[in-house]
């Protein structure tokens, strides 16, 4: 997959001359704006079966969830979830229908793109009861956060040490909502993606950025950073992700769903393609270092949410 070596306009698409995530098939991108809204009688499956696709929207650079590999496609959580729940489409409506992913700036253009109909899917993103006024959200895929990315002993995260203080935020994020709350008199400083404020941290144009705990400890693992620090040890808010899809369409957050609670039971069981699609971002030894019985309390709290939910017997069509 390829991306533009320059820094793109805000709300923007990455790239519109990349090619597509491998979710069973390479094929070229068109941008976004190509892409028509689904019509009110048109769910996302009824235009998949047409078109043969499902639009799948986030940003690109926002480790654990996405990033780009050593080989230039997406890899990470999302995308591993994303291949999943590509499998259980196909065994939803045959082999023709596949998902295409295409990158944008950050979250907010990532809810506007799903609730207008423009995509019919993104994983990863942060509940907030604005979004699920747009959007409708599956099961719950992790947990997270607001938290303070800065240089260690620069502030201690407490909304007195913000006063004054330029805090990176990205346009239309959680964060940027919350910053003015938090600290009046603390500096915003507005960027397009979260990389791009960690960017501005570590060329000392802001002493923090005010963003999601796991991306940003992602972005940090992901540079090598060292003398940085998240802060405080709590989040100021914490909130569950998932992956969402147009309201009324609950054919497919069925089957995003089943393929969800598949991953979760699978790695419960600790069938090996399971924990290799959860270990290696969020796990003990992975990106965000999650020691193993929390990820299994959280999965297990999850699947026990839906009522005791039992998936059926594995089929080779239906993969767990």
């Amino acid at each position: 997959m390829d991306f533009p070596a320059a820094p793109v306009a805000s709300g923007s698409v990455r790239s519109r001359r990349s090619r597509v995530l491998a979710l069973g098939a390479l094929a070229c991108l068109w941008s976004l704006g190509s892409v028509a809204p689904a019509s009110a009688a048109d769910a996302v499956l009824e235009q998949a079966a047409k078109s043969g696709e499902v639009l799948m929207v986030g940003p690109a650079d926002s480790p654990p969830l996405v990033q780009i590999g050593p080989k230039g496609e997406p890899e990470g959580y999302a995308i591993d979830l994303a291949r999943r729940i590509d499998r259980q489409l196909k065994a939803e409506l045959g082999n023709n229908v596949r998902i295409r992913f295409v990158p944008v700036d950050n979250t907010a253009v990532t809810v506007g793109a799903v609730s207008s109909g423009k995509a019919g899917l993104a994983c990863g993103v942060p509940f907030s009861w604005e979004s699920e006024n747009l959007v409708d959200f599956s099961l719950p895929i992790g947990l997270s956060g607001l938290r303070l990315l800065t240089r260690s002993g620069s502030l201690d995260g407490s909304p007195a040490s913000l006063a004054g203080q330029p805090i990176a935020v990205v346009e239309g994020s959680l964060g940027a909502g919350l910053l003015g709350t938090l600290q009046p008199k603390a500096k915003a400083v507005t960027v397009a993606t979260l990389a791009q404020a960690v960017t501005a941290l570590e060329q000392k144009r802001v002493t923090g950025v005010l963003g999601d705990a796991n991306v940003l400890a992602g972005l940090r693992h992901q540079r090598g950073l060292s003398g940085v620090a998240l802060v405080p040890e709590q989040p100021y808010v914490s909130y569950g992700v998932g992956c969402i899809v147009p309201e009324n369409n609950s054919r497919l957050l069925n089957v995003i769903n089943l393929a969800i609670a598949g991953l979760l039971q699978g790695y419960l069981e600790g069938r090996p393609e399971a924990v290799a699609s959860v270990a290696p971002w969020v796990g003990p030894t992975g990106v965000l270092v999650v020691p193993a019985e929390r990820v299994r309390a959280f999965f297990e709290s999850v699947l026990l949410s839906r009522e005791g939910f039992q998936l059926a017997a594995p089929s080779p069509a239906a993969p767990r």
